[in-house]
């Protein structure tokens, strides 16, 4: 009887053992599967997102080419030109301007100036030869400005 007792509690502790780890199997597999489709959609939507930003940022690069392609065509014009550029300046400084309300104009023109002597050689490199200017011509019209914070 003793042993038939002792029998009969390895059988049951057997039998909680097999079921405890069947039910934690499931429910590690179940985890599983859930974890796998979170990751799936979520690389799906990362995706979806990157592809949006960067057809978004295309048309962005695009449409700032076209307006300033539109800008040179008009200031190609003589007396339209003129004037023409210097709407667009003083439109490109008041949007500035409200960015930067502690600073004045002197500030605007070092930031522009600063701007555009690191991209004067890009433009160089892209006009005709006979259209180049010498690099020692350039250097010396681009302005010096006080060492300062400039671009922000």
């Amino acid at each position: 009887m003793n042993r038939l007792l002792k029998s009969f509690k390895k059988i049951t502790f057997a039998m909680w053992l097999i079921a405890a780890l069947l039910t934690t199997t499931l429910s590690l597999a179940a985890w599983s599967i859930q974890m796998s489709a979170t990751v799936a959609t979520m690389t799906a939507n990362a995706a979806a997102t990157a592809i949006a930003h960067r057809k978004a940022l295309t048309r962005a690069v695009m449409k700032t080419k076209a307006k300033a392609r539109l800008r040179r065509a008009i200031v190609a014009i003589p007396i339209v030109g003129i004037s023409a550029a210097s709407a667009f300046e003083f439109s490109e400084y008041k949007e500035w301007k409200e960015q930067h309300p502690e600073k004045n104009y002197t500030d605007y023109a070092c930031e522009i100036s600063q701007l555009t002597s690191e991209i004067v050689d890009e433009v160089l490199y892209e006009l005709p030869g006979n259209l180049k200017p010498s690099p020692r011509f350039v250097q010396e019209r681009i302005s010096t400005c006080p060492d300062r914070d400039i671009v922000n």
